[in-house]
């Protein structure tokens, strides 16, 4: 390992109307004892022969072709030729801050193994931010500039997948690229989540996303919400699940019947309320729909909440917390 080198690791396809931005500012950054492992994804525009241009007059940007499909063997075949003491992940089609690379390896530095550098995010795209990606950028720098990112990982992926950095070793002791599920990087954060990899809070903008309608994260089928919530399911029996306690699942909308579905699926017992008076009393799935306050009748009961709602969601953290509940212990929120 090349002890101060960091390795950025970048899959691409289709991307050619953005690699020059992106390509040019990891070439600008003031940390410049770096290589990039840049994999093609079978693209079918120009975007190859640019960064093989790129690649012609800077012998640390390493170009590869994939050998086989997807994201995720893209990644492995980066990681598989990189050399740094250091690694991180780089979308094609974003912006590196100038400071970006050396904020995150002086934090790395100074906070010691068994730590994941991160940075603030901002997206910005031509056509406009809509009003949920601002709500998640928002909300994913409220929880980085605390390092509390873990405090919310079942709402949604809370470590943004092209602003990471960590020590080689920690990340082959999470696995690295080697499981082949998506979301690749949601599930990259449980396991980071599993290893106790401690987030360290940052307070600068290091990384800006682009948003626009063909990005992967908006048309490819392994980024779909089925993808997520299955996820999220898997990881919190694994992980947070306690067997010796009641389990209730709170909200009986679409996510909430989803979720209900996999734990019939996995024949994990739990009980269903819903503070609808529609619903309460009936049955969905052979499941009869308590109202919430059947909580107090419980004994230390864990609960998963389904409901979407803002208001609703401050209502319920109120109530839960009244009943003496502690987050991420006995109750979490899946969105």
């Amino acid at each position: 390992m090349n002890q101060e080198t960091i390795s950025i690791l970048i899959p691409f396809k289709n991307t050619e109307h953005y690699l020059e931005e992106c390509l040019d500012s990891v070439i600008a950054q003031e940390h410049q004892n770096w290589e990039l492992l840049i994999v093609d994804d079978h693209s079918t525009d120009n975007s190859y022969t640019l960064v093989s241009a790129y690649a012609e007059k800077d012998k640390r940007v390493k170009l590869f072709k994939n050998k086989g499909n997807g994201i995720i063997e893209a990644l492995r075949l980066a990681f598989s030729e990189s050399s740094g003491t250091y690694i991180t992940r780089m979308d094609s089609d974003d912006i590196m801050h100038p400071q970006k690379l050396g904020t995150m390896l002086k934090d790395l530095k100074s906070h010691g193994r068994q730590t994941v550098a991160l940075g603030l995010v901002k997206y910005f795209s031509a056509d406009g931010i809509g009003e949920g990606y601002a709500k998640y950028e928002a909300w994913l720098n409220t929880l980085t500039r605390e390092g509390e990112n873990y405090s919310e990982i079942y709402k949604e992926c809370v470590i943004p997948s092209p602003c990471w950095m960590l020590h080689r070793d920690d990340l082959l002791a999470c696995n690295a690229f080697t499981p082949n599920r998506y979301p690749e990087d949601y599930d990259l954060t449980f396991r980071f989540y599993k290893h106790n990899i401690t987030c360290i809070p940052s307070q600068k903008l290091l990384h800006y996303w682009r948003d626009y309608s063909t990005r992967a994260s908006r048309t490819d089928k392994h980024y779909t919400e089925n993808h997520f919530l299955e996820l999220k399911v898997d990881y919190f029996l694994e992980l947070d699940y306690n067997a010796s306690r009641p389990l209730t699942l709170w909200g009986a909308g679409q996510k909430g019947k989803r979720v209900a579905k996999l734990l019939k699926q996995k024949q994990v017992p739990f009980i269903w309320v819903c503070d609808n008076p529609k619903k309460i009393g009936k049955h969905i799935y052979d499941e009869q729909l308590f109202g919430f306050e059947h909580l107090k009748t419980l004994s230390n009961p864990q609960t998963i909440v389904t409901v979407a709602n803002n208001e609703s969601q401050l209502e319920i953290k109120t109530y839960l917390k009244n009943q003496g509940m502690s987050a991420m212990q006995d109750y979490f929120f899946f969105c």
